[in-house]
């Protein structure tokens, strides 16, 4: 499937972005001292813009999923996720529970567009295996990258996030699904004025979760964050 991005004419050089998937590798990751579980598996899913890698653990029959994605510096905390590893946390409950997840990393993080067309990218390969029911959850930069792309895709069903910054928002009243705000009051990198304004111009459903004394990756209360999430995946995309 080929996925084509026209950019705002407001918030870049306006320019058709394109990418299409050209083939998907995927093997068991390894695990100490444990046989590798065909459930657990590393991608690698290759695109006419380069490659990108995720984890995705799988929930064998079930059509539900959670994809998520990192800030903008992208590394090694992009599949672990911020509020003490919250992504690996859900990654490690939610498939027992009947939802997947994937974990995705950027191609070129920072790149706004090109880190929309990855999240585009990785629903069409989870749609192909199966997946009917997407809830999309972002941190920092990748708050808006996930409000973007549930925008555009109909199969996503509700969107997650996370101390999100404003760039890349602007038509987020275009985007008729359920949204999840999660914002610390203390974040010194983007204030949490972003996530109101964010939630002032959002549609219905919509709800707006500020973590007290919290700093940008929320680490002051990981298990409400963990609560929160963990609702709202199961509200939007549990077993049917």
């Amino acid at each position: 499937m080929t996925f084509r991005l026209n950019t705002p004419s407001d918030e870049s050089d306006p320019e058709d972005l394109t990418l299409r998937i050209t083939g998907v590798q995927a093997r068991p990751r390894e695990q100490e001292d444990v046989e590798p579980d065909p459930s657990r598996l590393e991608l690698r899913l290759a695109t006419t813009r380069g490659e990108i890698s995720a984890l995705l653990d799988v929930s064998e029959g079930q059509t539900g999923a959670l994809i998520t994605c990192s800030g903008a510096m992208g590394g090694e905390h992009e599949t672990r996720g911020p509020a003490d590893s919250v992504y690996r946390r859900l990654a490690e409950r939610l498939p027992a529970e009947g939802i997947s997840t994937l974990r995705i990393h950027y191609r070129i993080a920072g790149e706004f567009e090109e880190c929309v067309l990855d999240l585009l990218g990785a629903c069409s390969f989870l749609t192909g295996i199966g997946a009917e029911r997407i809830v999309l959850a972002g941190h920092s930069f990748g708050g808006a990258v996930v409000i973007k792309t549930g925008q555009i895709l109909p199969q996503v069903r509700g969107v997650i996030s996370l101390s999100p910054q404003l760039f890349g928002t602007r038509q987020v009243d275009e985007m008729q699904k359920p949204l999840l705000l999660i914002h610390g009051t203390a974040d010194a990198i983007l204030h949490h004025m972003a996530s109101e304004d964010i939630y002032e111009r959002a549609n219905e459903p919509k709800k707006l979760v500020l973590v007290d004394n919290g700093g940008h990756g929320l680490a002051e209360d990981p298990d409400l964050v963990m609560t929160e999430m963990h609702e709202f995946v199961h509200a939007h995309v549990g077993p049917m």
